[in-house]
């Protein structure tokens, strides 16, 4: 994920999940905020120390950020995203991941001009 695309800030992770709305499925939970400065989205991602180790958290996030840089056009512009993974992620191979998180991403309408996402 490129750098523009990156939200890194504490204080900007607290601002969305204070201010921002929240969708969820059993394996993520999406924050949202929208910003109509930006020209493009932010993401953000947590994964908490109860879903497992450093080297399985990482994992999570790179895999995560994979999915995301990938298919980037298909999100709406002008929000911060956070995504939060659970315990169920752990599991899951790529597919069913990906799967996942546009699920999350549909759930909340926050796909551009209402694209579908191929399986």
């Amino acid at each position: 994920m490129e750098k523009e695309y990156r939200l890194a800030k504490r204080e900007d992770f607290n601002k969305i999940y204070r201010y921002g709305k929240s969708m969820a499925n059993h394996q993520f939970v999406l924050y949202y905020l929208p910003q109509p400065k930006m020209e493009h989205f932010r993401l953000g991602i947590s994964v908490s120390k109860k879903v497992g180790n450093a080297v399985v958290r990482n994992r999570l996030r790179r895999m995560v950020k994979e999915i995301v840089r990938l298919k980037k056009e298909n999100l709406m512009p002008h929000y911060d995203y956070i995504l939060l993974a659970r315990k169920p992620v752990v599991d899951m191979e790529y597919a069913e991941m990906e799967k996942s998180i546009w699920h999350v991403i549909r759930k909340a309408s926050l796909l551009k001009r209402n694209d579908t996402i191929k399986k």
